[in-house]
């Protein structure tokens, strides 16, 4: 892999991949209004503009961490989740109360762990804000991994949820090679062996055996689509998208949201990882369409 580690570098890698993510999210989001499903099956854009979730503001946490400190700091992260968290953008009840709490003086670390009775939450939220950690360290997918497993525990301490965080971050680490991104095989093959055995693991063993499959309904009816909203749900269908479709943003939005789901969620993933890498970027009308970043993100609105 090519090194190019460099700070600027490493922002401008991460800062595409959360536009990719903040316009996968946001117009994913607007295929749960009834009257915009014609749109979708003729692949047609509902009017904007078009508003992200909390997926994008978690993932502004996430980039805002790494331009501060250089890594994951948990408290810092857990800290700004809580502090930008806005009630209205979707979040579940679970997160909603935790980070109140937070706000409030609690300790992220004993709140996450009791969440889900002692479980903590297999949930697909730490992966959905992760792939601009993956772009940030297009240069050692290793480091994304493990940088990807710290950040997670802050809100979701499930095995499962831990292992989707790190394999969405892998995903946008290696598409971000300098170099050039890789072929759709060598992608999930890459992934596979940078995240532990698990369910999660295990789906993305399956999408990569389902990557000629022409048909997305087919492969989201074996690695789902989120509709369970937890991680080995929607991680592996959302990396067999994005893997099909490097350097085709449009493309893979299509393939991603038309099978439903948690179809916000399944587009922040695969459109953060697509636009990690070379010629993935959005469509400029849809950049356009898009909410702004938020004024206190690095390259946001603000800036």
């Amino acid at each position: 892999m090519t090194a190019d580690s460099s700070l600027d570098r490493r922002f401008d890698r991460a800062l595409a991949s959360l536009r990719g993510l903040s316009v996968g999210d946001a117009l994913g989001s607007q295929f749960f209004v009834p009257a915009h499903y014609p749109l979708l099956k003729r692949r047609e854009l509902p009017p904007g503009p078009w508003q992200w979730t909390d997926d994008t503001e978690m993932a502004c946490s996430v980039l805002a961490v790494l331009v501060g400190h250089d890594r994951i700091d948990q408290d810092a992260l857990a800290l700004s989740f809580a502090n930008h968290h806005d009630f209205d953008r979707g979040y579940g009840p679970a997160v909603n109360r935790m980070l109140r709490l937070i706000r409030e003086g609690g300790d992220w670390r004993e709140l996450s762990a009791a969440l889900f009775n002692g479980q903590g939450s297999w949930g697909n939220g730490a992966a959905m804000r992760i792939a601009p950690l993956g772009a940030w360290y297009a240069d050692d997918p290793e480091q994304a991994t493990h940088q990807a497993e710290i950040s997670a525990y802050t809100t979701h301490q499930h095995r499962e949820a831990v292992v989707g965080a790190m394999a969405v971050a892998a995903a946008a680490a290696l598409a971000a090679d300098p170099a050039g991104p890789p072929t759709p095989e060598a992608l999930l093959d890459g992934v596979v062996a940078l995240v532990p055995r698990s369910a999660v693991g295990a789906g993305l063993r399956r999408a990569r055996d389902m990557l000629d499959y022409g048909d997305a309904g087919t492969v989201a009816a074996v690695l789902g689509s989120g509709r369970r909203t937890s991680a080995h749900d929607t991680v592996p269908f959302a990396l067999w998208s994005a893997a099909r479709a490097l350097g085709d943003f449009e493309r893979m939005f299509w393939t991603t949201a038309q099978v439903g789901g948690d179809v916000d969620t399944t587009c922040a993933i695969a459109g953060g990882v697509v636009a990690s890498a070379v010629h993935g970027t959005p469509p400029a009308e849809w950049l356009r369409q898009t909410e702004d970043l938020p004024g206190w993100v690095p390259g946001g609105s603000a800036v």
